[in-house]
């Protein structure tokens, strides 16, 4: 206790000569103030005996006179020294987190009036980001945020107005205090008083939703730039972004029911910050503009405090955002309800929303709200894409994997805004981006979750009429990618892209050939015209996939040949007349349809196809046309030592997609699931087939690319399936039901047709057996057309937890200054060095 005296005295007089010496310059008194920091740190990790609570002398060390910035603070504060603490001195722990929530609770009381008092909240603020990870870590400390602190002397009790004897858990006085104080006035909000000799807001009476961020959904006003707001902003968040990250201290599980405590708590009708905040958030994301007022090369001559919050706040959209399975729809199902029926809503009282974040943005639903949202994100998505033509024009922005998750929730959250994105053609403003970095992204094993993310995107986005239909206009942007080079519409591009991932991207993408083919099936019936290039590019994935060594060598590589032909019959079948360079694609490479026809199945035959598989595969080079476009670059591999984080296995196509059949007046009926449906793709989905991800990612040795797509889809297939053999019955049960019958009518009649035209005018010109097919007509010479079928997302538990593992990667790679989460105990995903 001596010493304790001792300490606290000299510590005193430092404050003296400090306060005395403060004229010598900022310099010296911040390294001043560090040393004095560092102090209090080694006396907390050497103390044996518990320091009581009421000893605020040796508490304040860590607050009051300091100021040291959050990267300070995670210098002078050493992971192996937290750990320390943690195990031989916990109540220390434990005390010294109830105090810095207390002293939140007192600024969020207060409204923090003085400069000192907003200082004390930042330097709480920082501390607690960096111990909070460390209470995560062990199971054991994981309750304590929720237990109520037993004995802390209810004179400092964190809730003033609560019941006499139920203090509140830490956690949740910790969560409201920081809601209160991102509406504090001078602090984090424009201040509304007229002159300095007001009175300060009363912090507890103000009304927040005066005091959202920046205008935008439900909110006029504009508040003028504050830097300084900015950064407090961006510093509380990161602490409530660290509050929620306990979810990365819990292994992946398949329970769909888990809901994060923190994020449970902090969304909850107990917020009543909730719908302000909400709105400050996802308005700051979708107004800002990293361009910077239009002035090109602007983004040099200032530093942006703007684009950090930004990034904070997209971070806690997208992690708040989650819900258990299944909620989301009924949430949707709620807001049309509640739109169409309030009276009756009125009289029963409704039980609250589970989630309000999830609740407000299943609601947003006025047009220039939508259009708000929606421009504001393409505005961010194509930043890299401008970078192309002006580089270093415009400050590049980071967070395009955050930007698609959220895209991705609006989607999955809110039809009224997916059927907003598709009744125009808005919806290409973030269709070329995204096929922008799926191509950029193809060659690079750290960036397979943004593979996987964009094209989950386009698969929700193509189980939608009107996003086939929309995909018609043509393509006339010309940014550079390395890709050939194509006169046609979006859909070419699409095509073009999604060939080149299949055909020069690494073995990691093999469980989204499925994917990427279900989607072109979707739009397919609704595309009018086919470049050359682009039905080119489908023949030579039909090729490539229907090499017998291919379709012998796993459970389910025919599926991908079912794919093709359901595309290839649904534009012979609805869109004959535009499609003159499909039709005569497949007339050239006929050949491929009879060997497929022919497919031999005896065992003698499957042996030998086996054998030759090390000859064959996809070539890289397969058509006349190889040049890529000028100004592009190749897609690069990862950068070696490259951080990455594991992701889940994703779940078959066949789970994450349920088919629905267009009827006539273009409504969508579902399909029941019976074995007679299962005529196409769908059907032998082999045990194992959608675990391919997972037994490939969780290997830390790391593929080099094989030239061959077709013969990496083979080596990532799961051991499940390695057991399995090719045998006659097998190669017989799905042969019988490939659906050749269209296509091969379609050369009966027309090959003596385009042959008789070649020998009678000796012509070996294209162009005119084009015009020839382009005016000639099947009307009544093909069989029935076959009703469409659209294979539309299913959102389920495996999607939810790969969605939960990639968002918390993201972070986690993204926060590295400081390192929030680095060197700590992680569950819910490895983390790997290429």
């Amino acid at each position: 206790m001596m010493r304790r005296l001792s300490s606290f005295t000299q510590t005193q007089c430092s404050h003296g000569s400090r306060r005395a010496a403060g004229a010598l310059g900022h310099n010296m008194g911040n390294a001043d103030t560090k040393l004095h920091f560092r102090k209090a740190v080694i006396q907390l990790t050497t103390k044996t005996q518990p320091v009581e609570a009421t000893d605020d002398a040796f508490w304040d060390q860590f607050w009051a006179d300091t100021s040291t910035t959050v990267q300070d603070v995670f210098a002078l504060v050493p992971a192996a020294e937290i750990r320390a603490v943690r195990e031989e001195s916990p109540s220390n722990l434990a005390t010294l987190c109830y105090k810095a929530v207390e002293r939140l609770v007192q600024g969020a009381d207060s409204g923090c009036p003085s400069e000192k008092e907003r200082q004390i909240i930042l330097n709480c603020t920082r501390l607690l980001t960096r111990i909070l990870p460390y209470i995560f870590e062990d199971a054991d400390w994981r309750g304590f945020f929720w237990s109520t602190v037993p004995g802390a002397g209810r004179a400092g009790r964190l809730d003033e107005d609560g019941d006499e004897d139920e203090a509140r858990p830490l956690a949740e006085s910790l969560l409201l205090a920081i809601a209160d104080l991102l509406f504090c006035p001078d602090f984090t909000a424009q201040s509304h008083k007229k002159s300095s000799t007001d009175t300060a807001e009363d912090i507890r009476s103000i009304d927040s939703c005066e005091y959202i961020w920046e205008a935008g959904v439900g909110f006029a006003q504009s508040p003028p730039p504050n830097y300084v707001h900015d950064i407090n902003r961006t510093e509380l968040l990161k602490l409530l972004l660290t509050c929620f990250s306990e979810a990365m201290y819990l292994p992946p599980s398949s329970d769909s029911g888990y809901l994060n405590p923190w994020v449970s708590f902090f969304c909850s009708t107990e917020n009543r910050h909730a719908l302000p905040l909400f709105t400050s958030l996802l308005n700051v994301v979708c107004a800002y503009d990293p361009v910077g007022y239009g002035i090109p090369y602007n983004h040099l001559l200032f530093s942006d405090h703007r684009e950090q919050l930004v990034e904070q706040a997209l971070q806690i959209l997208i992690v708040t955002l989650e819900h258990e399975a299944g909620s989301a729809a009924s949430a949707a199902l709620q807001a049309l309800d509640t739109s169409t029926s309030s009276s009756a809503a009125e009289e029963q009282e409704p039980a609250a929303p589970d989630n309000l974040f999830v609740n407000y943005l299943s609601r947003i639903h006025r047009e220039e709200d939508l259009s708000f949202i929606l421009k504001g994100l393409a505005r961010l998505m194509n930043n890299p894409l401008i970078q192309t033509y002006l580089p270093r024009s415009t400050k590049k922005i980071q967070f395009h994997q955050e930007l698609l998750i959220l895209f991705w929730k609006f989607c999955d959250f809110n039809k009224k805004f997916l059927f907003f994105v598709l009744k125009s053609s808005d919806v290409l403003d973030m269709l070329v981006p995204i096929l922008f970095s799926l191509n950029d992204a193809r060659a690079d094993q750290s960036r397979v979750g943004l593979m996987h993310i964009g094209v989950f995107i386009l698969l929700l986005l193509s189980g939608e009429r009107n996003f086939g239909v929309r995909l018609n206009k043509p393509y006339t942007l010309r940014v550079p990618m390395d890709i050939p080079v194509f006169t046609g519409t979006h859909a070419d591009l699409l095509i073009v892209i999604f060939h080149k991932i299949i055909t020069s991207g690494h073995q990691r993408l093999q469980p989204l050939f499925d994917c990427l083919l279900t989607i072109i099936v979707n739009i397919s019936p609704y595309l009018k015209s086919l470049s050359m290039v682009a039905a080119n590019k489908l023949l030579h994935l039909l090729e490539a996939f229907s090499t017998p060594w291919f379709l012998f060598s796993a459970p389910q590589n025919h599926h991908l040949v079912f794919f093709l032909l359901e595309v290839f019959n649904n534009i012979i079948q609805y869109q004959f007349d535009g499609n003159c360079n499909l039709v005569y694609a497949i007339i050239r490479k006929r050949n491929v349809f009879h060997q497929l026809a022919n497919l031999p199945s005896d065992t003698a035959s499957i042996q030998r196809a086996l054998q030759k598989k090390k000859k064959s595969g996809i070539s890289r080079t397969n058509s006349a046309e190889t040049e890529s476009m000028e100004g592009s670059r190749p897609a690069a591999s990862a950068e070696p030592g490259t951080l990455k984080a594991s992701l889940e296995a994703t779940p078959g196509i066949d789970k994450i997609t349920e088919k629905s059949q267009v009827s006539v007046d273009g409504t969508m009926v579902a399909v029941p699931h019976s074995d007679s449906q299962q005529t196409t793709a769908d059907s032998s989905a082999a045990a194992g087939a959608s675990d391919t991800e997972s037994n490939s990612e969780r290997d830390p040795e790391v593929y080099h690319t094989e030239s061959e797509a077709a013969r990496s889809r083979l080596s990532s297939v799961s051991s499940a399936a390695a057991a399995w053999s090719a045998n006659t019955d097998w190669v017989l049960a799905w042969k019988a039901k490939l659906p050749l019958q269209t296509i091969m009518r379609l050369l009966q009649v027309l090959v003596p047709q385009v042959e008789k035209i070649c020998i009678d005018k000796g012509l070996t010109d294209e162009s005119e057996i084009l015009k020839f097919l382009q005016h000639g007509t099947l009307v009544g010479l093909l069989p029935v057309p076959h009703p469409i079928l659209i294979r539309k997302y299913q959102a389920n538990a495996g999607t939810a937890m790969w969605f939960r593992t990639y968002m918390w990667g993201v972070i986690y790679l993204r926060n590295v200054d400081p390192p929030i989460w680095y060197d700590t105990d992680i569950r819910l995903f490895e983390i790997q060095r290429i």
